[in-house]
């Protein structure tokens, strides 16, 4: 095990685009069924929806959020509609389960998106029985990375200290409140959508590969 990493217990992975690579585009899936729910329910053109749909990501760190703050949607019946999707892009990752399975510690899943959705997307990739448990949108009474609350719900539920965790995430933005917190911090850094940010001072390391980075850090000696 790398040396920098000996004081984590606690190994904390984001879903979407962390666990799979971008290249997959399921989450390009998702992103068509929320411009379809946008116009639908807002009566707009899919060109508008999209404006909408990236205004609210940006604005309230989830489309979801958005939706529930400036119209009132109710988050399961988005959730449900969004997250109507084949996945047959997504393949088993024998070696990413192998190198999770490896690593001291608690493992969990934390993810905007919602439990019955996670929980497909890990047993497409073969990490079904990987995770302790998955910390889910509704978890954080639907206020999601990166809000500060998440990150303390998250710790409070799982009696995490801190200090001891690592966050794996392709969202930049959402591992500041991590560092803010104490986490160290792991950048995927793999061409998924970002807002405008040039400051990466709250990273501690970046990869374009988590199966690579974990093997990598196993091996360290």
């Amino acid at each position: 095990m790398d040396p920098r990493l000996s004081h984590i217990r606690n190994w904390i992975f984001d879903l979407d685009n962390t666990l799979y690579p971008a290249s997959a585009k399921l989450f390009d899936r998702i992103d068509v069924k929320m411009g379809a729910y946008i116009a639908q329910r807002l009566d707009v053109d899919l060109v508008e929806a999209r404006r909408i749909q990236k205004g609210y990501f940006h604005g309230h760190g989830t489309t979801l959020a958005g939706m529930m703050a400036e119209h009132g949607v109710d988050p399961h019946e988005f959730l449900d509609f969004v997250h109507d999707i084949e996945m047959d892009v997504l393949e088993e990752n024998a070696p990413l389960a192998a190198a999770i399975a490896k690593l001291p510690g608690r493992k969990l899943v934390f993810t905007n998106a919602d439990t019955p959705y996670a929980t497909r997307v890990l047993g497409r990739l073969g990490l079904g029985e990987t995770f302790e448990a998955i910390h889910d949108i509704h978890a954080m009474d639907l206020a999601p990375k990166p809000q500060e609350s998440a990150y303390a719900g998250l710790c409070a539920a799982f009696d995490l200290d801190p200090a001891q965790s690592l966050f794996v995430e392709d969202m930049a933005r959402n591992l500041a409140p991590a560092k803010a917190i104490g986490m160290t911090t792991v950048w995927v850094d793999n061409g998924s959508e970002q807002a405008v940010d040039s400051d990466r001072s709250y990273i501690d390391f970046t990869t374009h590969d988590i199966t690579h980075w974990l093997q990598a850090v196993l091996e360290a000696q």
